[in-house]
């Protein structure tokens, strides 16, 4: 089991990586989808996915009682609604900047792929099959292997409140303004 750890530790730090880049740099800094008009409804799809992660990863990764592993269900359910719906909308959110690129379209598959990975590795850990059915397993020892993936998930944990609440704040007016108005002397201070 212990390998189970390691390996939902490798895709959620490969998974974050690659969210951070597309999520912040991408959709946030480099292409402003939220101040885009056809893009709004993709920005909130994000918006709505950047609330739901840390949940996932603190009912999921973290706690270790029933109750926060069926609300970690429920919300991973939701989760992958709200990606469907932002992937079947995604195409009409691109038209004004030529479209979602391939490779981009190549890293939302990599990028989900590994959170999925990680979701799966982890449930896998949670649930022990008998013939009974199906009974959610509580951890009351712990090893060295999910000590680690619980001291990377607990440390993702602020990254992932702070850039939900930036989505958040871009889906208003004036918090709107005061991104641009401080973005732009960010970018003025790199292009120097």
């Amino acid at each position: 089991m212990e390998i189970l750890y390691y390996l939902a530790t490798l895709c959620l730090l490969i998974f974050m990586i690659l969210a951070t880049y597309d999520g912040f740099y991408l959709h946030i800094y480099k292409y402003e989808l939220y101040g885009r008009e056809d893009s709004k409804f993709e920005h909130k799809t994000h918006t709505i996915r950047a609330f739901l992660f840390p949940l996932i990863v603190w009912l999921l990764f973290i706690n270790n009682d029933a109750i926060s592993f069926w609300f970690a269900i429920a919300f991973v359910c939701i989760d992958s609604l709200v990606l469907a719906i932002d992937a079947y909308a995604e195409s009409d959110s691109r038209k004004s900047i030529g479209g979602l690129p391939k490779w981009e379209y190549i890293l939302h598959i990599f990028a989900n792929s590994f959170h999925f990975a990680s979701v799966v590795l982890i449930i896998a850990t949670k649930i022990q099959v008998s013939e009974f059915g199906v009974l959610i397993h509580e951890v009351s020892t712990t090893t060295s292997a999910q000590e680690f993936f619980r001291m990377v998930s607990v440390n993702m944990i602020p990254g992932a409140i702070a850039l939900a609440f930036v989505h958040l704040i871009l889906l208003l007016p004036k918090g709107i303004h005061i991104w641009d108005t401080n973005i732009k002397k960010v970018k003025q201070l790199f292009l120097k």
